[in-house]
C-alpha cells in the first residue's frame, strides 16, 4: 500500500480529520471518546450518501465502505476495491485466519475500531491510535504508543551499518 490517504469525515455536529499511513490503521479508546460516532457517521455516508448529511473527502480519492455482516462479509470484501473500509469493534469475523487471509494483498485500506487483540493481522505498533478532541467539533487521531525510541534501527544506523 503505498501513500498516505488524508481522510475528513463531518456533518453539522463532528469533523474528524485523520491520516491513513498504512493499509490497517487500529482505533482505540474508552466509551465517549467519539469511535461509535465516527463509525456511524462513516455508515450513513456508505449507505445513504451526500443525502446523509455527512461529508466525505479523501486526498487519494478513495471510496468510503462498512463491513458489517457476519454473515457475508466475504462477498461483500470481494466487491470492496480501492476502499478505505471501516469496521467496528465486537465482529467476529476480523479474529479469523480467513479474513486475515482475504485482506492480505488487497488495494484497500482498513480501519479498525477495536479494544481486544488482533494478533493475527500485521499492523504497526506506530499504526495504533486514539482519538483527541479538540474544541466542540474537531476530532483527530493520535498515536497510542510512541515507538520511535525503541526501534532497533533508526535511518541514520541502517545506511552506516550498509555501507
Amino acid at each position: 500500500m503505498k501513500g498516505i490517504q488524508h481522510i475528513e469525515v463531518s456533518n453539522r455536529k463532528a469533523k474528524y480529520s485523520f491520516d491513513l499511513n498504512r493499509n490497517i490503521t487500529v482505533v482505540c479508546g474508552d466509551s465517549g471518546s467519539g469511535k461509535t460516532t465516527l463509525y456511524r457517521m462513516v455508515r450513513s455516508f456508505y449507505e445513504q450518501g451526500i443525502s446523509s448529511g455527512v461529508k466525505w473527502s479523501c486526498s487519494g480519492e478513495k471510496k468510503c465502505a462498512v463491513l458489517s455482516d457476519p454473515n457475508f462479509w466475504q462477498q461483500n470484501l470481494e466487491n470492496i476495491k480501492n476502499s478505505i473500509v471501516f469496521i467496528d469493534e465486537g465482529v467476529k469475523f476480523v479474529l479469523s485466519e480467513d479474513f486475515a487471509k482475504a485482506i492480505k494483498g488487497s488495494d484497500n485500506y482498513y480501519v479498525f475500531f477495536n479494544r481486544e487483540k488482533l494478533s493475527q493481522l500485521p499492523y504497526s505498533v506506530d499504526e495504533v491510535y486514539q482519538i483527541k478532541t479538540s474544541g466542540k467539533k474537531n476530532h483527530s487521531f493520535v498515536k497510542m504508543f510512541d515507538s520511535t525510541e525503541n526501534h532497533i534501527y533508526t535511518k541514520k544506523s541502517a545506511v552506516k551499518k550498509l555501507k
